[in-house]
């Protein structure tokens, strides 16, 4: 079984940066391989929206035309921690950022198919004066 466990939201002011952690446990390495990395969001009223995503076997990425330009997805070497560094934010940014994982996806296939396996609890962000 695979535990997802984000960190990093908060409370922060329009143009300010918020840096979100997924820490990923349960498998080895080489199988976590196997599996694209993704952040979700969804606000109150609003359908989920996929983020940004990250193939772990080759590091491609997908982000959403939203956030285009301000946020970034990496991991670290290790390949166990995906972090989502967003910049620029706005108050249309606020919602619940949920880390998720998927077996055998490309980052595209996940973002935008909402394909996943594997789903962490959820921080809040909240962008406002």
């Amino acid at each position: 079984q695979l535990q997802l466990v984000e960190s990093g939201g908060g409370l922060v002011q329009p143009g300010g940066s918020l840096r979100l952690s997924c820490a990923a446990s349960g498998f080895t390495l080489d199988y976590l391989d196997n599996y694209a990395i993704g952040w979700f969001r969804q606000a109150p009223g609003k359908e989920r929206e996929g983020v940004s995503c990250i193939s772990r076997s080759d590091g491609s990425t997908y982000y959403a035309d939203s956030v285009k330009g301000r946020f970034t997805i990496s991991r670290d070497n290790a390949k166990t921690t995906v972090y989502l560094q967003m910049n620029s934010l706005k108050p249309e940014d606020t919602a619940v950022y949920y880390c998720a994982a998927v077996f055998l996806k490309t980052a595209q296939a996940m973002c935008v198919m909402h394909s996943s396996d594997y789903w962490g609890q959820g921080t809040q962000v909240t962008v406002s004066l």
